[in-house]
């Protein structure tokens, strides 16, 4: 009988061993994981939950007894620290040896560090685990003064329930525009409007120098522009894959643990999926996708390529964010460079845009506007000539028909 193991159980892992059942797989499966929790989705880490909106238990992917009734052994807060490829077997922080016909990693990512003075004080955050939100979300309902580092999504989507929490907010971007390499400048600068509308005191172009404190406790950020006084900061500078195990055993790393479009790694019993997989897309090249819908996906492909599907990695990358009263869905992979086409109105709050390189469309995001992600999906990919990607007149639907 054929045994599974799958390491790191967050959303990709809990996505494995479901397609695994559902495939009708009959052999051990075992999910391994470092933290005391059965998987949860991460994205309500950063907003509905971190708002106060929704509980903790809203996050999980299964139920606790789900795992049980399809047969999955799980080892909560016993990770993996050793993979003997050889022998095919994975040995836990307890001590405990698994054996294994195939292995998934499926090990996230770590948030990027700061090697700055003070940066070890306490009251300096990063936002990971459910437990790094619940302290987060104690420190919104007492209205305390924050100072986030980094304009990327999470530091945006703090800053938006932070201050829709009443705290003070200030956030520090060392680029001239929050989220720029991903967004370019027409949507970077709306979205960092929308950030000083709503109160936030955003400066770009800023170095951080350190972090000040008094009796072990955050008193304020020195910046290159002065100190910014806080109670709290987040760091929210990227994360780093979590690529330890992947090459203490020798496995092919750079910047992720390398897979083919079928997630298999340099060794043909191990698969990789989730934000630690840098996977070969079928059209895009290598890519590490850190999303939700990645994560989901990812996991079941892994599970198809252990059931002997011929699946690739071919679909493209998709996210969304809730920031105020904005709500917005992003289907592609496009860069700054690519040229921004906006369809309606930026000042109306509902609008469609499409990022396009050569004539083809690279990547479109919708902004309060709903119910059109398939028809977007489908013309990401495709030339369609710019006058017709503006004009309103021309049904979406289509426009991804004639895709």
């Amino acid at each position: 009988m054929s045994s599974v193991v799958v390491i790191g159980a967050g959303l990709a892992a809990a996505k494995v061993v479901e397609a695994l059942r559902e495939g009708d797989f009959d052999g051990s499966i075992t999910l391994v994981g470092a933290e005391d929790h059965p998987p949860y989705e991460r994205p309500g880490l950063s907003k509905d939950y971190l708002a106060g909106t929704k509980s903790a238990d809203t996050l999980r992917v299964h139920e606790p007894q789900w795992y049980a009734a399809h047969d999955i052994e799980m080892r909560y807060a016993d990770p993996a620290t050793a993979i003997d490829r050889q022998a095919q077997r994975v040995t836990l922080a307890s001590g405990e040896e698994l054996a294994y016909d195939w292995l998934v990693l499926a090990t996230g990512a770590q948030p990027r560090l700061l090697d700055l003075p003070g940066a070890d004080l306490d009251g300096v955050v990063t936002l990971r685990s459910i437990e790094d939100s619940t302290r987060l979300r104690a420190a919104l309902t007492r209205q305390a003064r924050l100072v986030i580092i980094g304009g990327g999504w999470i530091g945006l989507e703090v800053a938006a329930a932070a201050r829709n929490a009443g705290c003070e907010v200030t956030v520090l971007e060392r680029e001239s525009l929050p989220l720029y390499a991903v967004l370019g400048p027409t949507m970077s600068g709306y979205f960092a409007d929308l950030h000083r509308k709503h109160g936030v005191d955003l400066r770009t172009e800023v170095r951080v120098e350190s972090i000040e404190g008094a009796d072990g406790q955050i008193t304020g950020v020195r910046t290159s522009e002065g100190t910014i006084p806080a109670d709290l900061v987040l760091v929210g500078v990227g994360a780093i894959p979590d690529t330890e195990l992947a090459q203490a055993a020798g496995l092919d790393v750079d910047r992720g643990v390398v897979t083919d479009e079928h997630l298999r790694t340099s060794d043909q019993h191990i698969l990789a999926a989730g934000d630690v997989a840098r996977a070969r897309h079928t059209s895009l090249g290598e890519l590490r996708v850190e999303h939700w819908d990645n994560a989901i996906r990812q996991g079941k492909l892994a599970a198809y390529t252990i059931l002997g599907r011929d699946e690739s990695f071919d679909w493209q990358p998709y996210f969304f964010t809730d920031q105020y009263d904005l709500g917005m869905e992003y289907v592609g992979h496009a860069g700054a460079d690519d040229q921004a086409i906006v369809r309606g109105d930026l000042e109306s709050g509902a609008f469609i845009v499409f990022w396009v390189r050569d004539g083809v469309v690279r990547a479109a995001m919708n902004v309060n506007i709903w119910d059109v992600n398939d028809d977007l999906r489908a013309i990401v990919g495709s030339e369609v000539a710019s006058d017709r990607l503006k004009d309103e007149s021309i049904p979406l639907a289509e426009l991804a028909a004639s895709a």
